[in-house]
């Protein structure tokens, strides 16, 4: 008899363990592409810049431009974030400050790319997808569409990041 309840008590508690086990393993945590504190929202904010800046194609470069007769690189994110509804900091130097770090492999439409140039950190572009992204290069030239995987620039990157 004694043997009996023992047998009982075992298998529920066996059986107690091992639904509690399941129930454990069955719960994920998914990791969100922005940091907590960012939502959903930012996301499309940042497909929208995105987009904003390609329209830019053509434009031609001026030291401190932010607007559409002319933009430097910072420019451009500054105005194309502002045009899809986020105020974002002016300089390089902000923009970096401003934004969480990414992993190259984790980047979305929108994420901000930052370069070395001439030895510092001082050039800034807009993430558009397959490799590809959005900048005002430098006196001379127009907003243009590059590779990261082009000599130059897969030397020159420094990291990703996106906005706070």
């Amino acid at each position: 008899m004694i043997a009996q309840q023992l047998q009982i008590v075992c298998r529920s508690g066996l059986l107690l363990a091992l639904a509690i086990l399941m129930a454990a393993c069955s719960s994920t945590v998914e990791k969100p592409d922005y940091p907590s504190s960012h939502s959903n929202r930012g996301s499309k904010i940042g497909e929208t810049a995105a987009q904003i800046a390609l329209q830019q194609v053509g434009v031609p470069y001026r030291y401190g431009g932010q607007s559409p007769s002319g933009f430097d690189c910072s420019g451009l994110v500054h105005y194309a974030y502002a045009r899809a509804g986020m105020s974002m900091p002016r300089t390089t130097a902000q923009l970096w400050s401003g934004t969480f770090a990414i992993e190259r492999g984790g980047l979305q439409p929108g994420d901000l790319l930052f370069f070395s140039i001439s030895g510092k950190m001082s050039h800034v572009g807009l993430y558009l997808g397959d490799g590809r992204f959005v900048h005002a290069p430098s006196t001379g030239k127009t907003v243009r569409v590059e590779s990261l995987s082009s000599t130059f620039y897969r030397k020159a990157f420094l990291r990703a990041g996106r906005p706070k």
